[in-house]
């Protein structure tokens, strides 16, 4: 019954009929197929082959149809369960006929024959895989053998596929394009092919047009093929390893160190081991960088390590001692094993003497060529370095340390390195070498060796002047330390000998002017010449040499002072003034410095009072030409020079003169100590002047601010207080409150002691205003709305002070203060007086300006006295100390006052100072 139903199933149903009508009727449209094949898409996969199968024989060239029913079949097959392996087969090779008849038709399309050939893959049925892939390639055409190819290579690369399958797949593939070489390269390499992969990467490099696909470098290829031929140097054959390696070796100077190692390994498996020692010697002599050597070295000694270690482990070190054979003497010695501990040197006199080794216990030969490759690394890396630059003179320096216990060695190294050091491309100073080298013949007691080297290193063309001039002093220092004085003053005096003029031509004509020219100009070598012949030579010849030496125009300043100095040693005081003039002449500031300073202390301290005119005539000379920043100890000086010879008046004079001139730096410090003399010359009231003078001198306003204060703690010293009251009030403006605090506590400390509640009050004031002329929010409003406030400000200012107690009598005087300002406020403007003056310093109303800088603080005329207006809450509660003046002090002017007083007059004369005595005058 099943079986019945089934079949059922597979004819046609009455809803198939509408399509089976319109396909009897135009059995060849596609269209119909294909909605035919949609509409049963849920049907079984049975009733669909069968219209997939009746469709394909109306169109058996339709390429959608021939797809669509393909991947049916292949996802039936993905589908089917795994019950017998008859089934799977059945399956299988169903499909493989399936694609068999669509290719037919289909052989022209890559997808119909990629899907089949990936179902052959998957079969693993290997010999009709390759078959089909070879008939692939064949009905398609080149440009699409791209798509055939990647499956293809695919599958010869699986498990199974036999290596010369593989090889001839891959050999056909690089035909059709050989840019995948580097493919069949990784294929050879991962199985094995050492030979064939050698020989493949050696054409790829000794291809010049080829091009890496994978991004390598023909430095990497070139390494790759370094480490396949040293690794597999037994399976590799046909190839000059040597010269292949040796060829990267030149081209690739980035891995040297790494090529040398592969070349010596590839001996080393070969068992060539003293080629291989030979070639690991041969790289290190000749690389160029520490790195590379490191490298070398770094294998070098372990491969001598793991020989040594090697040789101990088949050898038997039980055994009785070697006997050592001389074939001279034919003596046997019992003893003849090297110690482990010989050295080098000891092993190979042995050598020398003719005794040989046996060849089945050469544990000590390998002992001592561990031991002397140790030893040689200082001596290899100091090679590379010179390598690196031949004409670096330190590390010929370091190469002749090496050699400290070996003369021998280090005179040849000497001899090397002034050969090969070029002076005009020397990195450090080439003499040092040749004076190295001759000191070398001197500390082994061969001085008649070391005059020859000294000979040779004068003739050689330096690149500075210097250079041959430090060579003749050295040689002349050792002259003098083997006591020859004639030998080194002859030396001298050949070194500064001038040229002829028959040289002089002669090198001209050659077009090249060697150091040797120059010689006899320079400062080091007559220098030394010179404190040659102080100690040795005579006055006369010492004159000469200093005189020589200024004629040459080659003299600084240390040595005019040492001729001048020399002179006046041996009492030739005048001669030595002469010495300085002539110095004072020839150099400029900043260097005639020193020799002003010599010649003038010299002058003072040989002629004192004596020459006093002559004396005053050089001072002036020197300040006249000295810069600012260097005329202070010269002005110091001279003024010295005034105290202790010469008259009080003109020291004074000289201080003016050098508080003037100095920088604004040093002004203050100028004139601190022009105060200090004035004080203890002429007394302290003198320096009221200095003080006036030195504040309107431009001072800087911290200086300014400064010496106001010690100007006003001057005259509180003398009793004249309003003088000082006044200077502390012209000082103000410079002190800003918020910062100088200091300042202002003095101020306060003063009026404390000296002061009523007018003047506190007037300091008060004061401060605020400073304070608001220092405020960054501040500012003065134009004077026209000055001039429209004023009544308004009047009107707050009195009820400001009824509300603080104030007397009505003081606010009468205040109204009357603020009234001509209501009236007339440019009247005040034209009657403003310059804040300070000589006799002391007013309080203006107005703006108060400096006199040398211009600068004005303005005050506000809105500020009021008010007694609770102070910054602070202690100043609320301040109190005045104030002292009763006895009666009998005053005498007849207490009446006057008591007159005055009823009179209206509201100054009183006790308190009459400098200020108002200053203004009567000029009122007067």
């Amino acid at each position: 019954m099943m079986v019945v139903e089934v079949s059922k199933d597979l004819y046609p149903s009455e809803d198939d009929l509408l399509y089976e009508e319109e396909i009897l009727r135009n059995p060849f449209n596609l269209k119909l197929w294909w909605r035919y094949l949609i509409a049963r898409a849920d049907s079984p996969f049975k009733k669909r082959f069968i219209i997939y199968e009746r469709a394909l024989k109306a169109l058996p060239g339709s390429y959608k149809l021939w797809h669509a029913y393909l991947r049916e079949r292949l996802q039936l097959v993905r589908n089917l369960p795994i019950t017998t392996t008859a089934t799977i087969h059945s399956t299988y090779e169903t499909l493989n006929n399936t694609f068999e008849r669509a290719l037919v038709t289909m052989h022209k399309m890559p997808r119909i024959w990629v899907m089949y050939l990936q179902t052959l893959t998957h079969q693993k049925l290997l010999t009709q895989t390759r078959r089909t892939f070879d008939r692939a390639l064949c009905a398609l055409p080149v440009t699409q053998h791209e798509r055939i190819w990647d499956p293809y290579l695919y599958f010869v690369s699986q498990i199974g596929v036999p290596i010369e399958t593989s090889l001839r797949v891959y050999r056909r593939y690089l035909k059709f394009d050989p840019t995948h070489i580097e493919d069949f390269i990784e294929f050879l390499l991962n199985s094995k092919l050492w030979q064939e992969a050698a020989q493949r990467l050696a054409f790829v490099l000794n291809d010049d047009h080829f091009y890496s696909i994978k991004g390598k470098t023909k430095h990497q290829l070139w390494l790759e093929l370094c480490d396949l031929l040293t690794s597999h140097s037994t399976e590799v054959s046909g190839l000059k390893v040597d010269a292949i390696i040796r060829g990267g070796i030149t081209k690739f100077t980035d891995e040297v160190g790494r090529l040398w190692t592969s070349l010596a390994d590839y001996y080393i498996r070969r068992g060539l081991f003293e080629k291989a020692r030979d070639i690991f010697e041969e790289g290190m002599t000749t690389v160029v960088t520490v790195r590379d050597f490191s490298v070398i070295f770094d294998s070098y000694s372990r491969f001598e390590e793991s020989t040594l270690a090697a040789k101990m482990e088949t050898l038997d070190l039980t055994d009785e001692d070697e006997t050592f054979v001389c074939d001279e003497n034919s003596i046997e010695e019992e003893d003849g094993r090297l110690d482990s501990n010989l050295s080098v040197s000891k092993f190979a006199k042995k050598i020398l003497h003719g005794f040989w080794l046996n060849d089945d216990n050469d544990i000590d030969l390998r002992l001592a060529r561990l031991e002397y490759l140790m030893d040689r690394r200082p001596e290899l890396a100091n090679s590379v370095l010179l390598r690196q630059n031949p004409h670096n003179v330190e590390q010929w320096h370091r190469r002749v340390k090496l050699f400290e216990t070996n003369p021998t060695r280090q005179i040849l190294t000497y001899t090397e390195a002034v050969r090969t050091v070029d002076p005009m491309k020397a990195v450090g100073k080439p003499h040092t070498l040749w004076v190295a080298f001759a000191k070398l013949y001197e500390d082994h007691k061969d001085v008649d060796n070391a005059r020859f080297i000294f000979e040779k290193a004068a003739q050689v063309n330096y690149k500075a002047v210097d250079n041959l001039a430090s060579v003749w002093c050295e040689w002349a220092e050792m002259e003098l330390r083997h006591k020859n004085f004639k030998g080194a003053l002859g030396l001298m005096k050949r070194a500064t000998a001038e040229p002829s003029v028959e040289v002089k031509r002669r090198v001209l004509g050659e077009g090249i002017e060697p150091v040797q020219m120059k010689l006899h100009k320079s400062l080091r070598l007559w220098a030394f010449y010179v404190d040659l012949e102080e100690s040795l030579g005579t006055l006369d010849s010492t004159r000469a040499i200093y005189e020589r030496i200024l004629d040459l125009k080659i003299a600084t300043p240390q040595i005019i002072i040492n001729y001048a100095l020399l002179l006046e040693e041996h009492k030739y005081f005048e001669d030595a003034f002469k010495v300085y003039e002539r110095g004072v002449k020839i150099f400029k500031y900043p260097h005639v410095k020193d020799i002003w300073v010599a010649y003038l202390s010299k002058f003072v301290k040989r002629y004192g009072k004596n020459k006093l005119e002559r004396a005053r005539e050089l001072f002036e000379n020197a300040v006249e030409k000295a810069p600012a920043e260097d005329v202070k100890p010269l002005y110091l000086q001279y003024a010295k020079l005034e105290e202790d010879y010469g008259l009080a008046k003109r020291a004074m004079k000289v201080y003016d003169q050098a508080a003037k001139s100095v920088p604004d730096t040093e002004k203050m410090s100028m004139y601190e100590i022009y105060i200090a003399r004035a004080a203890e010359i002429f007394g302290v009231p003198k320096t009221r002047e200095i003080y006036e003078q030195a504040i309107e001198s431009g001072l800087p306003d911290k200086d300014v601010k400064i010496m106001c204060m010690k100007y006003a703690e001057l005259e509180k010293s003398l009793g004249e207080i309003d003088r000082s009251r006044a200077i502390f009030v012209f000082s103000s403006q410079f002190a800003d409150p918020r910062s100088d605090a200091d300042f202002w506590n003095k101020w306060h400390e003063f009026e404390v002691q000296h002061g009523n509640e007018d003047t506190f009050r007037e300091m008060l004031r004061i401060k605020r205003s400073v304070s608001a002329s220092y405020s960054q929010t501040h500012f003065i409003l134009p004077e026209y709305l000055m001039q429209k406030d004023q009544k308004l400000n009047l009107e707050e200012t009195v009820d400001t002070l009824k509300r603080a107690g104030v007397p009505e009598d003081e606010m009468a005087a205040l109204e009357r203060q603020f009234a001509p300002l209501a009236n007339n406020t440019s009247s005040i403007d034209g009657n403003r007086k310059l804040g300070f003056v000589s006799a002391g310093v007013e309080s203006q109303q107005g703006a108060t300006i400096t006199p040398d800088t211009g600068r004005k603080v303005t005050t506000n005329h809105e500020d009021i006295d008010l007694p609770e207006g102070s910054d602070s809450e202690d100043d609320e509660n301040i109190e005045i100390a104030q002292k009763d003046v006895p009666a009998a002090v005053f005498g007849d002017l207490a009446k006057k006052v008591e007159e005055n007083t009823k009179d209206g007059d509201v100054e009183s004369s006790s308190k009459l100072g400098a200020l108002e005595r200053i203004k009567r005058q000029k009122r007067g």
